[in-house]
């Protein structure tokens, strides 16, 4: 049933991104000229909660676009319901909706889809990961240098040590490639779909990793905070990575220089 729910609740908010993508739709700002939400996200968003309402009225909701649903339910609905959305507004396909299902704090599920390129991500705890049903996992590379990144920034520059241009610049001037999508919840599952060997990023929501994380983890990757430690996507820092380049990945980011050895 929650599968189920999760797939539903998962196709309504894509039907909605769809419908609106590349028409006519009301823009609004959020704090930062260009952190946006659009018409298309509450249309999105209240698809998602009619399915999720509809099946457990008394279930925990999280989404970026409306108020919490408090609830005295164990479970916890974690949704974005366009993550991309400045790609979306600008006709970039690289958008999708992302819903995690939480349980007493642990990620039972998740789904990511992208109806633009007709990906369909899925991982349910301790099952493994699927794009459009087929199983997936990470790379196998094993050193960092060699590897394809994947990064975000955040629409506030974060004033810090070692923050996202730092880090940034430390990697591409050893020639590593980064990437750069303008979606945290489709660089997730294209870590866990071994298309990027790894995906960090200094400000993140719930919403824009819930699903995603257990994506890499279900498809044999790591996923830590900043420090390397254990991840709770109620935090803003992730690294995300094949397992193999983890470590070296998180010693550049903590202030280590890159290994440049092959």
């Amino acid at each position: 049933m929650y599968k189920q729910t999760l797939i539903a609740a998962t196709n309504a908010g894509a039907s909605e991104l769809k419908r609106f993508f590349n028409g006519k739709f009301i823009i609004s700002h959020k704090e930062g000229i260009n952190n946006l939400v659009t018409e298309a996200d509450h249309a999105s968003d209240k698809a998602i909660r009619s399915v999720i309402k509809s099946a457990f009225p008394d279930h925990g909701i999280v989404s970026e676009e409306s108020a919490e649903k408090i609830s005295e339910s164990d479970y916890r609905w974690i949704i974005d319901p366009i993550d991309g959305t400045v790609n979306f507004a600008n006709g970039i396909p690289i958008c999708c909706v992302s819903i995690g299902l939480e349980y007493k704090g642990e990620m039972l599920m998740g789904a990511v889809y992208n109806p633009n390129l007709e990906e369909f991500f899925f991982a349910e705890k301790g099952k493994g990961a699927t794009l459009n049903r087929e199983k997936i996992s990470v790379s196998s590379k094993t050193r960092l240098v060699t590897s394809c990144l994947v990064t975000g920034f955040p629409y506030t520059y974060l004033e810090q040590p070692n923050g996202p241009l730092e880090v940034f610049s430390k990697l591409i001037k050893k020639g590593i490639p980064v990437r750069r999508l303008g979606s945290a919840a489709i660089d997730l599952c294209w870590v866990a779909a071994g298309r990027f060997d790894g995906f960090y990023e200094h400000e993140l929501h719930a919403w824009d990793s819930a699903a995603g994380y257990l994506m890499v983890e279900e498809a044999g990757g790591k996923v830590t905070n900043l420090k390397g430690e254990k991840y709770d996507p109620f935090q803003p820092g992730i690294i995300a990575t094949n397992g193999q380049i983890h470590d070296e990945l998180q010693k550049v980011i903590a202030g280590g220089a890159v290994n440049e050895t092959v």
